[in-house]
């Protein structure tokens, strides 16, 4: 089975996500579904209906996050503290060299990617781009409308 990096962050995110799910919205939804079936007919009972879709929703969740954790594996940013080269869970300043613009990015796995958060996922083609690079170097990357120019201000591993 093909392992899947993540952070170790990201890994309590998930652990907390199925913690929240079993311990609070199942039970919630248990006691939903007890309720609509009280109220009689369940054909037309579309408390009833919203509570089970709500339960197949959650229960489906569930099953993906356990996924999720069985394959991930954490690694440990901590220990690259010191380390200039970019690589996987490195906060990365740049800025844009067609415009300007300062950005910041931090490099994470799959699951825990998320752009608006500033969070990218390795298998991204800026991070590809990134990877193996160092403070100052200039990057090139093509992007939907063309070619990106940055330059690596700084790398951090927080």
């Amino acid at each position: 089975m093909k392992r899947i990096p993540i952070t170790a962050v990201g890994a309590e995110k998930l652990r907390d996500e199925i913690r929240v799910l079993k311990t609070e919205s199942r039970p919630r939804v248990i006691q939903a579904i007890a309720e609509a079936r009280a109220h009689g007919d369940l054909k037309e009972n579309a408390e009833y209906h919203a509570a089970k879709e709500q339960q197949a929703f959650i229960e489906g969740r569930i099953r993906e996050l356990e996924i999720m954790q069985s394959t991930a594996e954490i690694i440990d940013v901590a220990r690259l503290v010191g380390t200039k080269k970019i690589v996987f869970g490195a906060t990365v300043n740049l800025v844009d060299e067609d415009d300007g613009r300062e950005i910041c990015y931090r490099i994470v796995g799959e699951y825990e990617a998320d752009m608006k958060s500033g969070l990218i996922s390795i298998a991204s083609p800026l991070a590809r781009a990134l990877i193996g690079h160092l403070e100052g170097d200039l990057v090139s990357m093509m992007a939907p409308g063309g070619e990106r120019n940055y330059e690596i201000m700084r790398v951090e591993y927080l």
